[in-house]
C-alpha cells in the first residue's frame, strides 16, 4: 500500500495463514490517489479498494482464527474471546507500521505526535487536486531539499519543512531517505496493458523488456526512461484488471 499497490481480491484464500498476500490476478497500481480507487473487474462495490485493504486483512485473519477456535480453548466462549483480543490488535499494529512507512516516504525517522496528522492532510490534499501518487511523493523528494512547493500545498510544505527541522539528520540525508522509499517507477498500468498487447497480438515482446528493464530498478533516477513517469493520458486510462492478468 506503501506504494499504491492494490491487491483486487483479497478473499480469505489468497491470504496465507502468515498474512501475506497471493494471488496476484486482478491487481493494479493506483495513479491519481484515491481511497477509494478500484480496479478489479469483479469488485462491484469496493469491497477491495484501495483504503479497505486493512480491513480486509483483519476480517481474513478472523475468518482463520475460527478455524483454530477447536485449538485455542475447549470452551467455546474462551476461545472466542482469546481470537478476538488477538484479532483485536490489528488495527494499531497496521496503524504503526502504517505512520513507520509514510515517515520515511516523508524523509522522517522520529516520531511526532502530530505525524499522522501530517500524513492525513497530505493524502487529503492529493485527493482534493487529484494528483497522482507516486509523482506527488518523488516531487516531495526535491522539494525537501530546497525545491518549489506545488501549488496548492505550500502551506502543507511549510510545515512539513518545520517537522523536518527537527530531524538530527540533514536536509540532504531526508531527501535520500524519501528516494529510497519513494519509487520513481511503478508497473504504470497503461504501460503494463500496452506490453500485454503487444506480446499477445504481435508477438513483440520488446516493450516488455523495456518496461521490465525500467522497473527492476525503480528508485533510480532514469531521464532516458521520463515517459515512464507519466501518469496516463485520458484515452490510457486502464479501469478494469481482470483475473489472469
Amino acid at each position: 500500500m506503501q506504494v499504491g499497490f492494490i491487491h483486487g481480491v483479497i478473499n480469505a484464500d489468497n491470504m496465507t495463514i502468515a498474512g501475506e498476500t497471493i494471488d496476484y490476478g486482478p491487481c493494479a497500481f493506483m495513479d491519481t490517489y484515491d481511497p477509494a480507487t478500484v480496479f478489479s473487474s469483479i469488485d462491484h462495490h469496493g469491497r477491495y479498494a484501495f483504503g479497505n485493504q486493512p480491513r480486509i486483512a483483519q476480517w481474513n485473519l478472523a475468518r482463520f482464527a475460527d478455524t483454530l477456535l477447536p485449538l485455542l480453548d475447549a470452551n467455546q466462549e474462551k476461545a472466542i474471546a482469546l481470537a478476538e483480543e488477538t484479532i483485536n490488535q490489528f488495527p494499531a499494529r497496521f496503524e504503526r507500521y502504517w505512520h513507520n512507512g509514510m515517515r520515511r516516504k516523508l524523509g522522517l525517522t522520529s516520531e511526532q505526535p502530530d505525524d499522522a496528522n501530517l500524513m492525513q492532510v497530505l493524502l487529503q490534499l492529493m485527493q482534493q487536486h487529484a494528483d497522482d501518487y507516486t509523482n506527488t511523493f518523488r516531487m516531495l523528494c526535491s522539494v525537501a531539499e530546497g525545491g518549489e512547493a506545488p501549488a496548492g500545498y505550500e502551506a502543507w510544505v511549510a510545515r512539513w519543512q518545520t517537522r523536518l527541522g527537527q530531524e538530527p539528520h540533514s536536509l540532504h540525508e531526508a531527501a535520500m531517505l524519501m528516494r529510497a522509499n519513494n519509487p520513481a517507477f511503478i508497473p504504470r498500468n497503461h504501460r503494463v496493458e500496452a506490453a500485454l498487447s503487444a506480446a499477445v497480438k504481435q508477438g513483440d515482446f520488446a516493450p516488455f523488456e523495456t518496461l521490465l528493464g525500467v522497473l527492476s530498478t525503480p528508485f533510480d533516477e532514469k531521464p532516458e526512461y521520463a515517459e515512464y513517469q507519466n501518469p496516463p493520458a485520458p484515452n490510457e486510462r486502464v479501469y478494469q484488471t481482470f483475473c489472469g492478468t
